[in-house]
């Protein structure tokens, strides 16, 4: 077997950048879905803004916990279920990356010959290595259904590279 390529080694320390920031959008769902919302607030920068529509827009770490507490303490943990597919990352610097994913949330209490859905959505986030870890520093929930509410710009530009 040939030995990588500098170029290919390049890749792969990309990939496994890429793959770090996924773990933090995956983690997001999982802390969210099971109710540890002060670790959940724990994976955003001090000074991270969360812009989610109707919910407003929070700003730094300790706003977005008090209002995640708000949101979420009289829910039993996986009350929804916060599934985020199609996460698609570009690192935009050694430090920083911009990501989509799609936000599909069912409710897990509906009865069986109900509609589960409870949004269908888009996140677009900006993420920052912070001391070695990916954080996430915005993230923009855009509502797709049952209401649309977008901002002016979606859906933008992204991916930069196609």
């Amino acid at each position: 077997m040939a030995e990588l390529t500098d170029d290919e080694i390049s890749k792969l320390r990309e990939l496994l950048e890429i793959e770090a920031i996924r773990h933090t959008k995956l983690l997001y769902s999982h802390l969210m879905d099971t109710a540890r919302i002060d670790d959940l607030a724990n994976i955003f920068t001090e000074d991270a803004v969360c812009e989610f529509a109707h919910y407003g827009n929070w700003e730094g770490r300790e706003t977005i916990r008090k209002n995640y507490h708000a949101v979420e303490d009289d829910m039993q943990p996986f009350f929804a279920m916060h599934g985020t597919c199609n996460h698609l990352v570009e690192l935009t610097g050694p430090d920083t990356a911009t990501g989509r994913s799609y936000l599909y949330e069912p409710m897990t209490e509906k009865a069986a010959d109900e509609n589960p859905l409870i949004y269908l959505g888009v996140y677009d986030e900006e993420y920052r290595k912070v001391d070695g870890r990916w954080l996430i520093s915005r993230c923009t929930l855009q509502f797709l259904w049952p209401e649309r509410e977008t901002s002016s710009d979606f859906p933008g530009t992204f991916p930069t590279r196609a």
